[in-house]
């Protein structure tokens, strides 16, 4: 089940979370407690297959790697004076929020419904991000068919212009005999 769709990928946000900004791959989302969440989506990363090189942290509130259906992450939970840090990584995206402990568990809860529905369309990223999309390599360039020309796009133009040129001067000509 999906109710949010950007490019390349989609996922569900639950009753009570709703948005206060978009930007490409990132979004800004907050709960009914006015916590805010911050979402970044990797797609790159998960084009590319990038791997988790996560390590647990010990000098955090909590520290742990995720490996669920082969979709890896981890969650790190940092206690900053009176409030919580939390940073969620699953399947290519990272959410972060800034929470009280009151609201510590029902923001992770959130978080966890919302990594586990992204979806990637494969399709749509191989279109904006794949190996060929930026790929110029350089081509010889024929405008006619091979057998019936060996002239180059180049040379068409410069003809084209040559003879734009001429007629144009032909056209300004003044005749003085009048």
């Amino acid at each position: 089940m999906h109710n949010v769709y950007y490019e390349g990928y989609k996922y569900y946000l639950p009753k009570g979370i709703r948005f206060v900004d978009k930007d490409d791959y990132n979004a800004i989302l907050m709960d009914s407690n006015h916590n805010k969440y911050y979402l970044y989506a990797d797609a790159v990363g998960y084009y590319h297959k990038i791997k988790n090189d996560y390590e647990v942290n010990s000098n955090s509130y909590y520290s742990d790697k995720l490996d669920y259906r082969h979709k890896t992450g981890y969650i790190q939970i940092d206690q900053v004076e009176a409030k919580y840090f939390i940073q969620f990584v699953f399947h290519y995206v990272k959410m972060e929020a800034y929470v009280s402990s009151k609201d510590l568990v029902d923001t992770i809860n959130n978080m966890c419904y919302i990594l586990r529905t992204v979806q990637f369309n494969d399709k749509v990223l191989e279109s904006l991000i794949g190996e060929n999309v930026l790929d110029y390599k350089e081509e010889d360039y024929t405008l006619f068919k091979a057998d019936s020309s060996k002239e180059s796009f180049l040379d068409v133009v410069e003809r084209e212009e040559t003879d734009r040129y001429k007629k144009d001067l032909e056209d300004e000509k003044i005749d003085l005999d009048e």
